[in-house]
């Protein structure tokens, strides 16, 4: 069909699974990233710097593509200088693809800060959405990188007259290493050092979290939506919620997950209980875990990303979101929540990632 696609950030949780899917259904796809990764067979991998424009436009000289996927950021110290860094990302890369002249669409992940707010002031200072969310909730009076890369999009495509689309996942499940929010890999090998310890799974979060109802979103769902709105003439120039289209209290999953490991689980006990204070010291642990395993990777950090599966775990209100806009629209895609761990969970056996 000559659909070209650049997947900004192919080496993280989104962008992985979604070039997956782009090259299942037959398109040419290039994987932009910091670092090359080769894993994924027929993915064309480009190495660039996406702060340098320079290096950037050597990255990309003689590659033209249709269609552009940003999955990626950068984490800052505070959310002025994410502001800053991460729209240069959107910002750059757009500029160095304008003389090519054959953008068609621009998709962007962002994420449910949008209605939450940036991590400094999480679901803070009173500052709690109506729930289930929905896309027509205005925008948060703070300032907030997800904002500033709409807006970059946005005035590209007037620019440019390519077409857009905005993509809001609650919490991403899927397969990936090494990625800055990835609550399924952090659980799993949480669930490992129990299950090698006979500690108790304890649960790391809030009442509110642990009572409530709640919805995550599957990697693979996530890309299928982004590919249905970037090929979809009544699904552009918009922006969608996108969850798996089940809902759970995290009261009946957390046991559940602790029974595929054959662990015993703890629930809330009157107060949060941070798993990143939990894993703390368990890094020399891991390498002992990792080499009575003969595990991939031993290094604790590189697996486990604890402060983002706390922020999660840890707000004070129940969060779902409202999917009516896409499924008015056509999109039908669904994933049980519980097959979403269960498969990141045999996927991370099966690459030696977990005993």
């Amino acid at each position: 069909m000559g659909n070209i696609a650049l997947v900004v950030g192919a080496t993280g949780i989104t962008g992985s699974n979604l070039a997956e899917e782009l090259i299942a259904q037959g398109w040419i796809t290039y994987g932009l990233s910091r670092n090359i990764d080769n894993a994924i067979p027929g993915l064309r991998p480009v190495k660039a710097n996406l702060l340098d424009e320079e290096n950037l436009t050597e990255a990309l000289a003689g590659i033209s593509p249709t269609h552009v996927y940003f999955t990626t950021w950068m984490r800052n110290d505070t959310e002025e200088e994410n502001i800053r860094v991460n729209s240069a990302l959107v910002r750059n890369l757009l500029h160095v693809l304008s003389p090519k002249k054959s953008v068609q669409h621009v998709a962007l992940v962002t994420g449910l800060k949008h209605y939450l707010g940036p991590f400094e002031a999480y679901a803070k200072d009173g500052i709690l959405p109506e729930t289930p969310v929905r896309e027509e909730h205005p925008r948060l009076s703070l300032p907030n990188f997800y904002y500033a890369q709409e807006d970059e999009v946005y005035q590209a495509s007037e620019r440019e007259g390519f077409t857009w689309s905005v993509h809001r996942p609650h919490t991403v499940v899927g397969y990936a290493v090494g990625n800055l929010m990835n609550i399924g890999t952090t659980l799993a090998v949480y669930a490992s050092i129990c299950k090698e310890t006979g500690r108790k799974f304890i649960w790391p979060g809030s009442e509110a979290q642990w009572n409530g109802v709640s919805d995550v979103t599957d990697a693979k769902v996530l890309a299928k939506q982004l590919i249905w709105a970037s090929t979809t003439e009544t699904a552009k120039n918009q922006a969608f919620n996108i969850t798996n289209g089940d809902i759970f209290r995290w009261k009946w999953l957390w046991k559940r997950l602790a029974d595929r490991f054959g662990i015993e689980a703890e629930g809330f006990n009157g107060s949060v209980r941070p798993l990143e204070k939990e894993l703390q010291n368990d890094h020399p642990l891991w390498k002992a875990i990792a080499e009575k395993y003969d595990l991939k990777e031993n290094h604790l950090n590189k697996l486990s990303s604890a402060w983002h599966t706390d922020l999660d775990l840890g707000r004070p209100l129940e969060v779902m979101c409202d999917m009516s806009k896409s499924r008015k629209l056509g999109f039908t895609a669904f994933k049980s929540t519980e097959d979403s761990f269960a498969e990141v969970f045999e996927k991370l056996k099966a690459e030696k990632m977990i005993p």
